[in-house]
């Protein structure tokens, strides 16, 4: 007995089980239904304790995830072979009618969510048996196997749900992820244990505790005292704020970021539905001297809607450099002047610095064109909840992450502006809706490219979005961690593998 005890002592320790990963997070999620969950608190914590039927490798290609395989019929026909050893965390096993619900609850009037768009070309779906699953499309999509990415949701926990929008699984899931959730309070620590029927392999961190720091320069503090095994820096705590103690426990991973920050203009405000003013306010910033001053050289200037090294990224595009007196001009020939300034309000989040910082400088460089900006930062979800997703703003400060395969629909398209869509600042060009139609039914990645490079060049001459910067994504992760491993996703993509000591 003292042999076996011994044993499976050893082996829980040489494989980190029992061991905390600490990390923060800035911002309470609202919904942890993947389906709803919309800003980034939400989806951080969903993606813990849910799984889809396909998923990224690190390199960027899709595998299957939830399936243990699939083949396309035809065109329109997607064949899905499921996995037969997976099981809610609540211990009922997981079958193709999971799935099925999944596409008709995230398709139908009962709930609000922009992730719908993802399913649009979804002609049925169709379970042939408890593991086998059909998919028709209405004609060949571009995205017919991204669609899937989407995390599948408990038939047996939300079907008898009269309202999803404010169901109890919101807070307290039922998942297939590597983690579990048993529930969680607003601005406190959330804490996820591992999973251990998970399908993948239990994970070799037994829990992950996020801790609620609101601030920013409490994360970094946390940091620098080692209370956190994983963490961002800004461009400015990595040139000129850390030692050689922090650099002796961390070690530091960068990459060029999947996300761009924007201003964004409220198009239904008729302030901002002069084209001329939208240019002169474009030409009155000097985006450089934005990345010069907030990312020392970790970060670039954002020419447009899409991710260079994507094929949808237009090279010939550049944003334009600063130039007052052309910005002078037209807000003259708009009817502003010294006696009557175009003014407006920006409006960005409280707890991300970066972004106030920038909205700060951009009231700056406008002032030199004549225009007053005024500022107002809130708190993350009064911000969402109160000024972006009822559209009750004049401009906003704003970021967008993007996926490896560039998707214009839900933010561009005139469709989107609708209520639950992302198109909010209410964007709407006829020519830009039927490239992304004709994009969609495009599966020639050639042909793709055209469609999309005209896109990305429509759209940065509308000026709905001044598009500002890229910036690099620096993550530390504690040097005691074992298997880290930078990827095109990240750091934290095989976190079930980590083991900490």
């Amino acid at each position: 007995m003292i042999k076996l005890i011994f044993a499976i002592f050893f082996t829980l320790h040489c494989y980190g089980y029992g061991s905390t990963l600490h990390l923060s997070i800035s911002s309470n999620p609202s919904k942890l239904n993947p389906l709803i969950a919309t800003d980034s608190a939400s989806g951080e914590i969903a993606d813990w304790v849910f799984d889809a039927l396909l998923a990224y490798d690190k390199d960027g290609r899709i595998e299957p995830r939830m399936a243990k395989s699939y083949r396309f019929i035809d065109d329109t026909t997607l064949l899905f072979d499921l996995r037969k050893d997976i099981v809610w965390s609540d211990g009922v096993p997981f079958t193709a009618e999971d799935v099925v619900f999944t596409y008709r609850l995230i398709t139908s009037p009962k709930i609000f969510t922009p992730y719908a768009s993802e399913f649009r070309y979804v002609k049925s779906v169709e379970a042939l048996g408890p593991y086998r699953l059909k998919v028709t499309y209405k004609e060949p999509y571009f995205k017919a196997l991204q669609t899937w990415l989407t995390a599948i949701v408990p038939k047996h926990i939300l079907e008898h749900e009269k309202d999803i929008m404010t169901s109890g699984f919101n807070r307290r899931p039922i998942g297939t992820g590597p983690y579990t959730l048993e529930g969680f309070e607003i601005s406190k620590d959330i804490v996820l244990h591992a999973n251990p029927t998970y399908f993948r392999h239990r994970p070799r961190i037994d829990q992950i505790v996020y801790h609620f720091i609101p601030d920013p320069s409490t994360q970094f503090l946390m940091l620098r005292s080692h209370k956190l095994d994983v963490g961002s820096l800004t461009p400015l705590q990595l040139e000129r704020q850390i030692d050689g103690s922090f650099r002796a426990f961390y070690d530091v991973y960068e990459k060029i970021s999947q996300s761009y920050t924007y201003l964004g203009f409220n198009l239904r405000d008729p302030k901002f539905q002069d084209p001329r003013v939208r240019e002169a306010l474009s030409l009155a910033i000097d985006r450089q001297e934005l990345v010069d001053i907030l990312f020392f050289g970790h970060g670039q200037v954002c020419n447009g809607p899409f991710m260079p090294g994507t094929f949808a990224y237009n090279d010939a595009v550049r944003a334009p450099r600063q130039n007052i007196a052309h910005a002078r001009a037209l807000l003259k020939e708009a009817g502003y002047d010294a006696k009557h300034p175009f003014s407006f309000e920006i409006v960005t989040n409280s707890n991300n610095p970066i972004r106030v910082y920038a909205a700060q400088i951009i009231q700056h460089q406008l002032r030199s064109a004549g225009v007053v900006a005024k500022i107002r930062t809130m708190e993350w979800q009064a911000f969402l909840n109160t000024v972006v997703m009822p559209r009750k703003f004049e401009a906003v400060i704003l970021g967008w992450a993007l996926g490896l395969m560039p998707d214009a629909y839900s933010i561009w398209h005139s469709e989107g502006s609708k209520k639950g869509g992302f198109n909010f600042v209410g964007y709407h060009n006829p020519r830009v809706d039927a490239l992304i139609k004709e994009g969609e039914r495009t599966v020639d990645q050639e042909k793709l490219g055209k469609i999309y490079r005209e896109i990305f060049a429509l759209i940065v001459h509308d000026n709905p979005y001044l598009f500002l910067y890229i910036p690099n994504s620096i993550t530390v992760v504690n040097k005691k961690i074992k298997n880290v491993s930078q990827s095109i996703l990240g750091v934290m993509h095989n976190v079930i593998d980590w083991i900490k000591p």
